[in-house]
């Protein structure tokens, strides 16, 4: 969940020229986005008893047509849960948004998550803070990762759950992203924030919000930081990580206020390249936030595999390379929210693919949920 808070935004619509073609997984390459619409869920929103909000990831899952969102409440308001949606848009507008159903995630006992007041940690409850969720495009089931809670030891997970969110199985992660009372591994609230399936639906790519201890500071606006972006196969075996290197924060905050900038999603193109969603946070003097948002095309061809450095901060390695395919601010839009979520949507009536943005408004009332719809040209 990002720690920002904004003020409101109107709708915009325009076109996005992309600086060079890029790889897309269903053959053509992409030259540009063209901006359909927007549409928000109101503030809180009550959903067959649930409170509405902190949707931090989407996916389309195809078989049923429908959208899936997934909320970041640590099951503070309401337990753990998901919602399955329809967004009504063509090529020409984007209409509605109509949720059809809540689901609540379990535990491996069967239960719902509990919040940290009612979690009983030592035998063995997880608190989830679930930020990125993607549908199985083999039968339709659920991965979702966690950010775990390292003030109280929890570690980030990805998790596999049926349609319903009841739990399958655990994917086994490298130790490195643990959280550690030592400064090394995940830091607090900034790990498991990103997944993909891979273009062939075969393995997963699990992308890290910000830089391990050991991997160096976090972002800042005069230095970049560096994220691993990881790909493992169904069973957990890492088949490969890379370094990515993230921009500076765009904006300076007002004196004594903060600034941040990481990795909010990833979004599989081909074998090789991957969308990721850089979101950067900016404080003014009031402590209201501006977002600095940006899709980039990342690309492992020649970078080093990094899964047996120990460390990046020191080390000797090729980053993967990466190209802005988008930037957020220069679409249009009078204001961009907190974009956490990126799915590749259905074909269009005129046979072009479509992709979806949404933000997590942290249940704020300077937030909203904003969803962007985008034509693939």
């Amino acid at each position: 969940m990002h720690r920002f808070f904004h003020r409101a935004l109107v709708l915009a619509s325009s076109t996005i020229l992309l600086s060079a073609c890029a790889s897309f997984p269903h053959g053509a390459p992409i030259t540009g986005l063209r901006l359909i619409g927007e549409q928000r869920i109101a503030l809180k929103y009550v959903f067959e008893g649930t409170t509405v909000g902190g949707l931090s990831g989407i996916d389309y899952d195809a078989a049923s047509k429908s959208w899936v969102m997934e909320s970041d409440d640590r099951s503070e308001i309401n337990p753990a849960r998901f919602y399955r949606a329809a967004l009504n848009y063509d090529s020409k507008a984007f209409s509605s948004v109509s949720l059809s159903s809540v689901h609540f995630f379990t535990q491996p006992d069967g239960n719902r998550y509990p919040n940290l007041a009612h979690a009983k940690l030592d035998q063995g409850d997880q608190v989830a803070d679930i930020e990125t969720i993607r549908v199985d495009p083999q039968d339709g089931s659920l991965w979702y990762g966690s950010e775990g809670n390292r003030k109280v030891g929890l570690h980030p997970f990805v998790r596999h759950a049926d349609g319903g969110g009841r739990y399958l199985a655990t994917l086994p992660t490298p130790v490195m992203f643990n959280v550690s009372k030592e400064e090394v591994g995940s830091r607090n609230n900034m790990s498991f924030e990103a997944l993909s399936f891979a273009s062939d639906g075969k393995s997963l790519w699990l992308g890290m919000e910000a830089a391990l201890y050991q991997d160096g500071p976090l972002a800042t606006p005069d230095n970049g930081s560096v994220v691993r972006i990881t790909r493992l196969d169904r069973a957990g075996k890492v088949l490969g990580q890379y370094a990515y290197p993230i921009e500076p924060v765009a904006s300076r905050p007002a004196p004594g206020r903060e600034a941040d900038n990481g990795v909010s999603e990833i979004l599989a193109v081909n074998d090789h390249q991957v969308l990721v969603v850089e979101r950067a946070g900016v404080a003014n003097a009031d402590g209201v936030y501006r977002n600095h948002v940006r899709i980039y095309e990342m690309d492992t061809e020649g970078a080093t595999d990094v899964q047996a450095l120990p460390a990046l901060a020191g080390a000797t390695y090729v980053p993967a390379r990466k190209r802005l395919l988008l930037d957020l601010e220069k679409i249009g839009l009078a204001r961009v929210d907190n974009i956490e979520g990126i799915s590749w949507g259905p074909r269009l009536e005129n046979g072009r693919r479509s992709l979806v943005l949404i933000s997590d408004d942290n249940f704020n009332p300077q937030q909203v949920t904003q969803i962007l719809a985008f034509e693939v040209l």
